[in-house]
């Protein structure tokens, strides 16, 4: 499923393509320029069937060509964080398109976590597998508009916030306004960080438009993915009229409610390397490797 948000023709406004995946209720953006038909491609997903072990790109197709039928120039790949729900398809993209990919520069730390539940050698905590590793402050440009990166954790130590223009992109750190906030529990999460993380998002202008990474349909809706600062200030129930220490408890008491996602043991394994799959072993076949209880949160 995908969507256009055709919203707004002023200067500094970024056309913004929603595609929806429905297996893992994420959202990946095409975010473009029109003055100059250049675009960043943020938080893309590779297709993976853990029951049976398949790889496929249709998702990360269906916005290749759509970036072709547009006349778009891909300049940046962007991933908000290392994602435990789907694998990435920056590699992929990247393979396809020659663009740079880009992460917060903290998913070096995520990698030592990960590292020692994996129990890979030192040697895998690696930058090479992104062509920028970004701070909170960092700017850069897509085609004719500004970019802004806000260090946005608590979902996860890494977790970054995209501002471009008068577009937020914000991931797991808020859902819409009727799903509340993301988890906080994963290995680096904090719930405080992740209060905080919230509050330096609405401080942007309530105009700016807040994308979400992924929607879980409440009530069998259809899903939606675009809010703003003031609707989010307003209506979410883990924001209106909550202070820090009521939300780190409602969030806490929530997360120890929740399984942990299915993918993550095989998602993170990729992720923490740019979206590249184990290197082939000597028959020709990569192999994802399941930690038995690296992750002692468990909802039976």
């Amino acid at each position: 499923m995908t969507s256009d948000c055709r919203t707004a023709e002023r200067t500094g406004t970024p056309f913004v393509k929603g595609f929806y995946d429905p297996r893992t209720s994420s959202v990946q953006y095409v975010v473009s320029d029109p003055a100059s038909k250049v675009c960043a491609i943020i938080d893309p997903v590779l297709d993976f069937d853990e029951k049976s072990g398949s790889i496929a790109t249709k998702n990360a197709d269906a916005i290749l060509d759509y970036v072709s039928r547009e006349g778009l120039s891909v300049q940046w790949i962007l991933d908000t964080h290392p994602h435990a729900d789907h694998i990435t398809a920056s590699h992929y993209i990247k393979e396809k398109t020659s663009a740079p990919t880009a992460i917060g520069r903290q998913v070096l730390e995520v990698q030592k976590i990960w590292a020692d539940l994996y129990n890979w050698e030192k040697s895998s905590v690696d930058s090479s597998h992104w062509d920028r590793l970004l701070e909170h402050g960092d700017t850069f440009s897509i085609g004719t508009l500004d970019a802004r990166v806000l260090y946005s954790p608590g979902h996860t130590l890494a977790s970054i916030t995209y501002v471009i223009g008068d577009a937020a992109f914000v991931h797991d750190t808020l859902f819409m306004p009727d799903s509340g906030t993301a988890r906080a529990d994963f290995p680096g999460g904090s719930a405080r960080a992740l209060w905080r993380s919230i509050q330096d998002i609405l401080a942007l202008p309530d105009d700016t438009r807040i994308f979400v990474g992924h929607d879980y349909q409440p009530g069998g809706r259809e899903p939606r993915w675009e809010t703003n600062v003031g609707e989010t200030k307003r209506l979410n129930p883990h924001i209106a009229n909550m202070d820090e220490d009521a939300f780190i408890r409602l969030r806490e008491a929530r997360d120890g409610t929740l399984p942990m996602p299915r993918l993550i043991l095989f998602a993170l394994q990729v992720n923490l390397r740019g979206g590249r799959l184990p290197e082939p072993e000597s028959n020709g076949m990569s192999y994802l490797r399941i930690p038995i209880g690296a992750l002692t949160t468990t909802v039976w």
